[in-house]
């Protein structure tokens, strides 16, 4: 298996488990961050398949992910509607599992970044890899909250998510 296959095989992996967790949440908030965790794993795919398939691939920044707004907006909502307090027990493992797939592939990325030799790869896996890096920007403030929602919502309209 090549690194592009293995890189497809990774967010294949990741989408689905966001897909099935946000399946099986009652939580239209929680739905919304996995859903769109997983449209970025899908574009991701897109792109390693590109390569792979030696078609041009290409990372558009118009396309970059959006995670770490919809997430506020969605931290924002649950506090206007008085509910910080809807996420509970086996939420917190759905989040601790995302941020394993989240720092793995960030590293599988950076790694094989530097063993390419085409330097426009190297640029797609690097913005891959950053990508992949705001999303566990994302899954750190979420378990953020899950441990502490009333002083995390308090704090400052999100000034400890730094923008990346």
């Amino acid at each position: 298996m090549n690194i592009f296959e293995f890189a497809m095989k990774m967010e294949e992996d990741g989408r689905e488990y966001y897909l099935k967790n946000a399946e099986k949440t009652n939580l239209p908030e929680l739905k919304k961050v996995l859903t769109e965790l997983a449209d970025d794993e899908l574009k991701h795919y897109k792109i390693f398949k590109a390569l792979k398939d030696k078609e041009k691939a290409e990372y558009r920044e118009e396309e970059k992910t959006t995670i770490l707004s919809t997430t506020k907006n969605v931290f924002e909502a649950l506090k206007s509607q008085g509910k910080e307090h809807v996420f509970g027990g086996e939420v917190r493992s759905i989040w601790e599992t995302a941020m394993d797939i989240e720092i793995k592939s960030e590293k599988l990325y950076r790694d094989n970044a530097n063993e390419l030799d085409d330097t426009d790869q190297k640029e797609i896996f690097n913005k891959i890899a950053d990508e992949e890096r705001r999303h566990q920007l994302v899954i750190e403030n979420v378990m953020e909250f899950l441990d502490r929602p009333t002083q995390w919502l308090e704090n400052a309209e999100w000034h400890h998510l730094e923008d990346y």
